[in-house]
């Protein structure tokens, strides 16, 4: 849910794994292991990991967050197939600062070496 929607405040450094904890997020650790657990291939963690989110959150929410995990692998793809630079992501909308703060800029400067 957006913090636009729902009007709570996260912490988004939780999300970019800086410390651990739920980032004010309901069920973000889990959350947030289950992504961990499917960036790095982890097949036994993935599988227990959804198991754990299907009983913790229901059936739809475990659909809702593989979705969202799997939406961010197309993303990446599309804009590495496209050329999209930091720069340009967001419509070249998104603040530096912000990019900094999420690590974009630092991703793009160790890809592009």
């Amino acid at each position: 849910m957006s913090t636009q929607k729902s009007g709570t405040e996260y912490d988004i450094q939780a999300a970019l794994g800086n410390g651990r904890g739920d980032g004010e997020i309901p069920h973000g650790q889990l959350l947030a292991d289950f992504a961990e657990a499917i960036a790095m291939r982890d097949e036994a963690g993935t599988a227990e990991l959804r198991r754990q989110v299907a009983d913790t959150m229901g059936e739809e929410a475990l659909i809702d967050a593989a979705a969202t995990a799997a939406s961010f692998h197309g993303y990446v793809r599309i804009a590495d197939a496209t050329g999209l630079t930091a720069d340009m992501a967001g419509g070249g909308q998104i603040p530096v600062e912000f990019r900094e703060d999420i690590g974009v800029t630092e991703y793009y400067r160790a890809v592009n070496g």
